[in-house]
């Protein structure tokens, strides 16, 4: 490294001053390293200083050496500030597509040497990868109950659903819309395990009915999109994710007062466990993106579903 330093400077005093050495002390060291070796590294009277084959040869290796001392404190003063390091989220399947995908992009704009590992999972599976410490943060929904001593809350969207379909569904033009009007058409089950799938229950109590016609289930979010889109099929989802595809303009919200649901959407971890910086970095970007977001969620689902 000090043979590299000096190569590159020219001199034995301003290569150790590159590395923060005294000049006796790299002269030393050189000297060593040619009794070392048995064959001078430079050749003799020439100023700036030069290498010979064999200095040359050295001096290449010690430039690695110094780069990668150079990238590895770049990696430690990353990681102590929180711009550098792997986050790993877990979160449930829609809202992770719809709403959260997009904000890790525009994170990673901000912080790119910050890489984020995501995976689709539900409360219980949250709850199982945070103890195992497989994950740093869950995005779930959970309700009123506490999460428990073990874990820590952070409530960045309460939680708010709504009967979709696709634009121009016949029943955006039928007013006023009764419950009978639900049983009528085909209908998308949630994913299984999918706190949507007691939403709809909820819903069949509300409308008095046992069963709908449920004639798709099992898909991913653009799956079903894609599915409503075609046809004249209803599902429930969260109106934040009507709401992040609105520019479609492929599904919509059915104007119709559903059962709401007495949980909230937001990050959870495990209480006594540190925080890595980069963890801490991301967990704060959501909570001020979500405190952003929800205002023009709600200011949106006021005007365009209920026109007020």
């Amino acid at each position: 490294m000090q043979l590299a330093a000096v190569l590159e400077t020219g001199s034995v005093s301003e290569g150790a001053a590159f590395l923060g050495l005294t000049q006796p002390a790299v002269s030393r060291s050189l000297s060593m390293l040619e009794a070392r070796v048995g064959a001078p590294l430079f050749v003799k009277g020439r100023r700036p200083l030069q290498g010979t084959a064999l200095g040359l040869q050295l001096a290449a290796q010690g430039r690695i050496i110094i780069n990668a001392s150079r990238q590895a404190s770049q990696a430690a003063q990353g990681f102590v500030k929180g711009t550098r390091g792997v986050v790993r989220v877990g979160g449930v399947p829609f809202f992770m597509d719809a709403i959260v995908s997009q904000i890790f992009g525009e994170f990673q704009i901000q912080e790119p040497d910050i890489t984020i590992q995501q995976s689709y999972m539900n409360l219980p599976e949250v709850v199982a990868a945070l103890k195992a410490a497989q994950i740093d943060l869950g995005i779930v929904a959970i309700g009123d109950a506490s999460s428990g001593t073990d874990f820590e809350f952070t409530e960045l969207l309460p939680g708010r659903n709504i009967v979709a379909c696709r634009t121009g569904h016949p029943l955006m033009r039928k007013r006023p819309l009764l419950t009978g009007d639900l049983t009528a058409y085909p209908w998308v089950a949630p994913l299984p395990g999918s706190p949507l799938m007691s939403d709809l229950q909820m819903i069949l109590m509300s409308i008095g009915t046992s069963e709908l016609n449920i004639r798709y289930s099992g898909g991913s979010l653009m799956s079903v999109v894609n599915f409503l889109a075609e046809t004249d099929a209803l599902a429930v989802l969260p109106f934040s994710v009507v709401f992040a595809l609105r520019k479609e303009n492929r599904v919509t919200v059915l104007p119709y007062d559903i059962p709401q649901p007495n949980r909230s959407l937001g990050i959870m971890r495990q209480s006594e466990t540190t925080l890595k910086p980069a963890t801490k970095r991301l967990s704060a970007h959501l909570v001020q993106t979500f405190d952003r977001l929800k205002h023009t969620i709600q200011r949106h689902e006021n005007a365009v579903v209920w026109g007020t």
